[in-house]
């Protein structure tokens, strides 16, 4: 076995705990390759919604035509959540679980591991899955790092407890360690974790600094590593204090870019999913971000058709979401989870939760548009991408009116709108 592949579905975290993965195969002799030449493809899945799952058993019908001879092993939430549904799919050689993810090299190359599927019992002090993401990221110039793994809430809604276990956090030595290894290859360096704002605050924890937490790494990180451009994937809405928001304002290495998971802007149905804030709580931060942070990116994930979410509750929603600066939303249909208190309630029919997210994607939509109509004529602070475009500090990607080379800073005014971006009026000036 020579060749691997990894395809990672979901968010953040599945991103990042993929390019650890090619650090550890890489570090037992294998090459990346493409999906159609590679011996062995890893499929590191989500399990959010249904529709995620779905994904997962296409890509694997999808390879078992493509490429017959590989050998496909499938990890990740959907891997942890239902391993004996994912093993009865023909074609998969191996089904491991979130719990043994660290053992993915030995598994494919170490004889003993006979058994199809490695899945146990996710606990506080699992190994974080940590590689040298340095050597393992290839050409992609915006490198998320896992800080923090699992989550210790309990919405009703959601899987992703009991497939990535309770919160717990990265030694902090080993995140400047990681820090500065990625500062050395790459201008930004995006932090992320299932629930981010909740590094260094399991109990036990020890910084070795005393208490500490995400303001305070952030402050570390910047003191001891070279890093560029630091960009917070997402903090919950009670997770943004005053010192957080503070120092995202005043410091330059810091994205002006704010994600806060909403959910829903109605008060009664945060509380059926068992959120930890109410509207007046999350309007609060986010009216605080905007004033020290006029011209920065507010983005939210929204979720539609919750069991029991009436017209006037939706409506709510709308209406929420309307009055404050949103510049982007992240808009879902609700997707029934076994095993999550939700599951058990009289569900919404499909079409109307469908419905529901076209008109709240609709309004995201028109307040994008607004922010973009904004930042038309005005110098941006970009980083390249690989493939003609630039990502400003405040999210949003610009066509570049000459090719540059990935992982450069540019400066960039925008002259007009693309269908979702913006496109450069005038060739780029490298930022001093």
């Amino acid at each position: 076995m020579r060749r691997f592949h990894i395809q990672n579905f979901g968010c953040r975290a599945t991103q990042a705990d993929g390019a650890a993965l090619e650090g550890l195969l890489q570090a037992r002799g294998l090459k990346p390759g493409t999906a159609a030449e590679a011996e062995l493809v890893v499929l590191n899945t989500c399990t959010v919604t249904a529709a995620a799952d779905e994904d997962l058993k296409k890509s694997v019908n999808r390879l078992r035509r493509e490429n017959p001879a590989a050998r496909i092993l499938v990890t990740g939430c959907y891997a942890q959540r239902a391993p004996g549904e994912i093993a009865a799919l023909d074609g998969v050689t191996w089904v491991v679980g979130n719990s043994h993810k660290t053992q993915i090299a030995d598994i494919v190359l170490g004889a003993e591991y006979h058994s199809q599927i490695h899945v146990g019992e996710i606990g506080a002090q699992d190994e974080f899955l940590a590689a040298p993401v340095t050597e393992a990221l290839g050409g992609r110039t915006r490198p998320n790092l896992k800080i923090q793994e699992g989550c210790s809430n309990v919405c009703s809604f959601c899987v992703i407890p009991s497939v990535r276990g309770k919160s717990r956090s990265m030694a902090l030595g080993e995140v400047i360690s990681q820090v500065r290894g990625l500062a050395a290859n790459y201008r930004e360096v995006v932090l992320t974790g299932i629930n981010l704002g909740r590094w260094g605050r399991e109990r036990g924890f020890d910084s070795g600094r005393g208490p500490l937490r995400l303001a305070g790494l952030l402050r570390i990180l910047l003191d001891e590593t070279g890093v560029e451009l630091l960009r917070l994937s997402s903090v919950e809405p009670m997770d943004l204090s005053d010192e957080m928001l503070a120092l995202m304002a005043a410091e330059p290495r810091i994205a002006k870019h704010v994600h806060a998971p909403l959910q829903s802007g109605s008060d009664a149905v945060l509380k059926r999913m068992k959120r930890k804030y109410r509207t007046r709580h999350y309007e609060d931060r986010l009216l605080r971000a905007r004033a020290l942070m006029p011209d920065a990116a507010f983005g939210a994930d929204v979720m539609t058709g919750f069991p029991g979410e009436t017209e006037a509750e939706f409506a709510e929603t709308l209406a929420f979401v309307e009055r404050l600066p949103f510049t982007y939303l992240h808009v879902f249909t609700y997707s029934e989870r076994p095993g999550t208190a939700a599951a058990g309630h009289a569900q919404i029919p499909w079409q109307l939760r469908k419905e529901r997210t076209r008109r709240l994607r609709e309004l995201g939509a028109a307040k994008n548009l607004r922010f973009r109509n904004r930042m038309l004529g005005r110098p941006l602070r970009a980083v390249t991408l690989d493939n003609g475009t630039a990502l400003t500090e405040n999210y949003l990607q610009v066509e570049l009116a000459q090719p540059r080379p990935a992982n450069e800073w540019v400066t960039v005014t925008a002259g007009a709108l693309t269908a979702q971006g913006l496109r450069e009026a005038s060739p780029f000036v490298i930022c001093a």
